[in-house]
């Protein structure tokens, strides 16, 4: 009986709180799969780290035997400058005269990720100057950015989604969540055709060291604003036309991000995503104050709507007594 008693006020709490046991099940998901990333990664990364750091330390000890002139402290001297160079975007093995970090295109390829919070990070400010505009920049332009990201893809889904859906529903008179997402999938298709796989064979043409797989990665990564900067396009020292490379890659990565916002509003505008989002927000609760107007207004409305039936009224019986003093006048008559 007990246990009956507790089963049902359990079963009750669980109604009562629903969206918040959702919730918790949707933090609880969210750590599991956090958990699931960091044992793929470490399970397969980590051998090939192992590999990397032994042949390292195999080809530095091999160096100091054969220059028994230079010492272990001074090329460990030289080896940090090379590598603190190499995190500003200076390498000792492409630092030539043709390729600057900070010429208009390039720093124009800077702004446009950091804007875009992309941040591939193979170029960073070298002066304290740098460094204090950098985020005086950011500060304004990421707010100023998404305000404009937010302007453009409301446009664009009036005539890419909106219209087209309306169109489909009222011109065939097929089902609107239907032809919402049939449409969503269409459109997802064409993005990532346009904005992935015909990019990525681009990529894997114009890069020397790039394969078709790495190409599609610095897509991805770019296109989902991760930004990891492992490969970054144009940075080659044979690289022809580098600077009109770098312009089309700026605009190419603020397209696909645009492209990309519409497409997530598009699914987001399905009404199967709306309610799997409603399971997990609380609900509104009227506030007193607004309770307290509404309750003023309905009480204005009753007191407003007894005055009109007691006009009515009023008029009804002066009605009444004018048809009774006209009878009796026509009967005088």
């Amino acid at each position: 009986m007990l246990q009956s008693v507790s089963s049902c006020s359990c079963v009750r709490l669980i109604q009562n709180h629903k969206s918040t046991s959702y919730f918790v099940v949707l933090v609880l998901s969210y750590i599991l799969y956090l958990i699931l990333g960091a044992v793929v990664f470490s399970s397969v990364e980590l051998p090939y780290e192992a590999a990397l750091r032994q042949d390292l330390m195999t080809t530095k000890k091999q160096f100091l035997r054969d220059n028994e002139c230079i010492t272990e402290e001074s090329l460990e001297r030289f080896l940090k400058e090379a590598l603190d160079a190499s995190n500003y975007g200076v390498s000792i093995l492409n630092n030539t005269a043709t390729n600057w970090n900070w010429d208009f295109t390039s720093a124009l390829f800077f702004a446009s990720t950091v804007l875009s919070t992309t941040g591939y990070g193979h170029t960073a400010p070298l002066s304290k100057g740098g460094k204090a505009f950098c985020i005086i920049y950011s500060a304004f332009g990421i707010p100023f950015t998404l305000l404009f990201f937010t302007a453009v893809v409301q446009r664009i889904m009036i005539y890419s989604t909106r219209k087209p859906i309306l169109y489909i529903h009222t011109r065939w008179g097929l089902s609107e969540p239907l032809v919402a997402i049939v449409h969503s999938c269409v459109l997802a298709s064409l993005a990532i055709s346009c904005f992935f796989l015909i990019p990525a064979a681009i990529f894997s043409s114009l890069e020397d060291n790039w394969n078709y797989l790495e190409s599609f990665y610095f897509c991805f990564i770019s296109l989902s604003t991760i930004g990891l900067g492992d490969y970054v396009p144009g940075e080659a020292d044979n690289q022809r036309f580098r600077e009109f490379y770098k312009l089309a890659i700026t605009f190419y990565l603020i397209l696909g991000l645009i492209v990309m916002l519409v497409v997530l509003e598009t699914f987001c505008e399905l009404q199967q995503l709306k309610k799997l989002r409603k399971m997990f927000y609380l609900k509104k609760e009227k506030t007193r104050d607004r309770l307290a107007i509404l309750e003023h207004d309905h009480l204005a409305f009753t007191c407003a709507s007894d005055r009109i039936h007691d006009n009515d009224k009023d008029n009804m019986f002066i009605r009444a007594s004018n048809l009774s003093s006209r009878s009796d006048d026509f009967m005088i008559q």
